[in-house]
């Protein structure tokens, strides 16, 4: 059965050590398709992400995460349009808000935000979006810089009805993690039933939030096939056929 991992950060130094033998238990457990989101944080972040997606023959993304907005810079943004315009990467992010944590002020998220859907909209590349307790200004900066134009992912869903709804209207994909696979997580679940199959995507998140029955263990890709298997349940299809059609998506959304 094939399966799609949209969202790993398997360069990150916690694969540094087996990375190939990583790899090797994705492809054994059916996994066909993986994207690297590089994080933009610094030119050596990104330069380092895109070198180890290119060598392993991964696909990938690069943006500035939230978390870091107040590493903004025209230099970097001249640096993603040009990813973009080269076809460098597939897509724009992870960006967005995260008002969680807050380790970047609020408005200098927005702003980093709001120029880096703009790259995305000149480059014509989808976006990926990172959206944590803030689900109403997400959807407000994605209507305003007329997202819709590139589409989308909302990765890592963990919002409200109305922010998927929202998202799914203006032609975005939602993503689902082992986070949706958690005991307590039957609203997150509920969420996800309501969302068409032609838009669902699932991901690890790697090295983060491996799903039940991982939980407490570094995430790898192979564990998408956990992830599959509980929204498949929750979709109701067979686990071949969600597969395939997770497979379908990724590769129509990251062309």
């Amino acid at each position: 059965m094939p399966f799609a991992d949209s969202h790993t950060h398997i360069d990150l130094a916690e694969f540094d050590s087996d990375r190939p033998n990583v790899l090797k238990r994705a492809a054994d457990a059916g996994v066909v398709r993986m994207l690297l989101v590089a994080q933009a944080d610094d030119s050596a972040g990104l330069d380092r992400g895109l070198t180890i997606a290119r060598d392993c023959g991964l696909k990938a993304s690069g943006g500035l995460h939230p978390h870091e907005a107040v590493h903004w810079s025209e230099p970097l943004g001249e640096r993603l349009h040009t990813l973009g315009l080269k076809r460098a990467v597939c897509a724009i992010g992870e960006i967005g808000l995260d008002f969680h944590y807050d380790h970047s002020p609020r408005d200098q998220q927005e702003e980093a935000f709001r120029r880096q859907i703009r790259i995305a909209r000149a480059v014509r590349l989808p976006v990926i979006i990172h959206s944590r307790e803030a689900d109403d200004l997400t959807l407000r900066v994605l209507q305003e810089e007329k997202a819709s134009e590139v589409g989308g992912v909302i990765h890592c869903f963990t919002g409200t009805q109305t922010l998927a709804d929202g998202a799914v209207a203006m032609g975005f994909h939602i993503s689902f993690s082992g986070i949706a696979c958690f005991a307590n997580a039957d609203p997150l679940r509920a969420v996800a039933r309501s969302v068409p199959l032609d838009r669902f995507l699932i991901e690890t998140d790697c090295p983060f939030l491996a799903p039940p029955p991982h939980r407490g263990k570094r995430n790898e890709p192979a564990f998408v096939v956990d992830v599959a298997r509980r929204m498949a349940e929750v979709k109701g299809v067979p686990l071949e056929e969600f597969g395939e059609t997770t497979v379908q998506n990724f590769d129509r959304l990251f062309a």
